[in-house]
């Protein structure tokens, strides 16, 4: 247990380090900034998954899902391939 800085009113509260923890002086909460870094984050984990190639949704019909991940497995053996060969090419030149 410590004490946290209002953002809001600028005065010490108690914090217990939990995202719901709230002023005791003007009732605001004290993790804003926390909040919206881990809103951020998980867009950002959002974001990376629907860059594969074949992006699994929710709502797609099992056969469909099969589908998608063969097609996602058969495209990270071609990039594996692909990434091994470039890596010849530049560890053994000339």
């Amino acid at each position: 247990m410590g004490e946290k800085k209002c953002p809001n009113c600028g005065k010490w509260s108690k914090w217990t380090q939990d995202l719901q923890d709230v002023c005791e002086h003007c009732g605001n909460e004290l993790s804003l900034k926390e909040k919206e870094n881990i809103k951020r984050m998980e867009s950002h984990i959002q974001d990376r998954e629907e860059n594969w190639m074949f992006y699994i949704k929710a709502s797609d019909p099992s056969w469909l899902v099969y589908l998608k991940k063969t097609g996602n497995f058969f495209y990270t053996i071609f990039m594996a391939i692909i990434s091994f060969i470039l890596w010849l090419v530049a560890a053994f030149p000339g």
